[in-house]
């Protein structure tokens, strides 16, 4: 079965301001696409597409770039976005996509596979997917690292205690490694012609406050908001707190770097 997350408006809301869009990991899956199937960009379809943040950089390779998600909230704040006259969106699960058999050259889901029916997903994406069309499945670790200064060691040990706290609130579906999940997908796709990488680092310079909404967004932490709000912001008040005594500064506004360790797999369909 697959689950259903990221419902709530105000949580739609900060994935659009938060969330990284992993601009070098799209340029890579268009540099695998360009050799596979040069001049074959038609449409793309991004599965589980949240607000939008990696729909919209597909648009320039693409004639046509269809976001999918199951979450109304979600597509109604990527609609917020300046979208591009060939990026539009649907609704509808995972595994039941609206595209004809063998019409789409991409099917991408980014940060959003862990939470589908996988094994029909894969099905799903093997039927609308053409002859020489691709699979991109990326996301990231939860244990995101920030890099300020000489102090960045001290800084992600209080990182590690955020993440600590939220562990045991991860969901059952996605057990406690995202990362083996992806891997047991690649394992399962029967394309021989296929490719896994488990870290490939993606920084961002944000402010500090930055750092803590994008935490704020994980599923886990919503789970915590909603069960106990006050201890929600208890929690992501303490590490701020923490995080800007061992910088010496006060303003959460103060720019960190942050290290998003983000694994993927590229398939090519025979």
């Amino acid at each position: 079965m697959a689950v259903r997350l990221f419902e709530g408006k105000d949580h739609a809301a900060a994935y659009l301001q938060y969330r990284v869009t992993p601009h070098e990991i799209i340029n890579i899956v268009m540099n695998y696409m360009k050799k596979k199937t040069p001049n074959q960009l038609n449409l793309a379809v991004d599965v589980g597409c949240g607000s939008g943040q990696g729909t919209i950089p597909l648009a320039p390779f693409f004639t046509k770039v269809v976001g999918t998600d199951v979450s109304l909230a979600q597509l109604e704040m990527a609609l917020t976005n300046s979208n591009p006259p060939n990026v539009s969106y649907r609704q509808c699960p995972a595994e039941e996509l609206p595209f004809a058999s063998g019409e789409v050259d991409l099917v991408t889901a980014m940060t959003a596979a862990h939470w589908f029916d996988r094994p029909k997903f894969l099905l799903e994406a093997d039927r609308v997917l053409r002859p020489g069309g691709c699979l991109a499945l990326l996301s990231y670790t939860m244990d995101m690292e920030l890099e300020y200064g000489d102090i960045s060691s001290m800084l992600n040990v209080i990182c590690k205690e955020f993440y600590a706290a939220l562990r045991p609130l991860r969901d059952p579906y996605i057990g406690s490694s995202s990362r083996k999940i992806y891997s047991d997908m690649f394992d399962s796709c029967p394309y021989p012609d296929k490719e896994w990488n488990e870290c490939f680092p993606v920084k961002r310079v944000v402010p500090l406050s930055g750092y803590i909404g994008m935490v704020e967004t994980f599923s886990s932490y919503e789970k915590l908001r909603i069960k106990d709000p006050a201890e929600a912001e208890r929690l992501s008040n303490d590490i701020q707190s923490k995080l800007l005594s061992a910088m010496k500064v006060s303003s959460p506004d103060t720019e960190v770097t942050v290290v998003v360790k983000y694994f993927y797999l590229l398939a090519c369909k025979p």
